[in-house]
């Protein structure tokens, strides 16, 4: 059983900086492309930062500039630098990876860390 797990998130002041976590457990055989995705109230999921196995990296134009993602793939994990944090970046992100499993490749999802942008 594929698992990901988040950790960071929480509350953080207009200008300020916050890093998530996100570390792929259980049995793997390759992991594809990672990524962040995030939910504000009364909106659609979208993508905010995704990563290849070898580096490439796509932003959404929003966060370009402010955030900078990064994987481990000896450790399995992704993580998300977010700076210069602006009100609207406020929702709940959720890890995503595309993961080749016992049960073949398959999407991933995390279970989601609440970020709040407010002073």
């Amino acid at each position: 059983q594929v698992q990901l797990v988040e950790s960071g998130g929480g509350l953080a002041q207009p200008g300020g900086s916050l890093r998530l976590s996100c570390a792929a457990s259980g049995t793997i055989v390759a992991i594809y492309v990672m990524g962040w995705y995030r939910q504000a109230p009364g909106k659609q999921r979208e993508l905010v930062a995704r990563i290849t196995s070898v580096g490439s990296t796509n932003y959404a134009d929003s966060v370009k500039g402010r955030f900078t993602i990064s994987r481990d793939n000896a450790k399995n994990t992704v993580a998300l630098q977010m700076n210069s944090l602006k009100p609207e970046d406020t929702a709940v992100y959720y890890c995503h990876a595309d993961i080749w499993g016992t049960a073949g490749r398959s999407d991933y999802w995390g279970q989601g860390t609440q970020v709040t942008v407010s002073s």
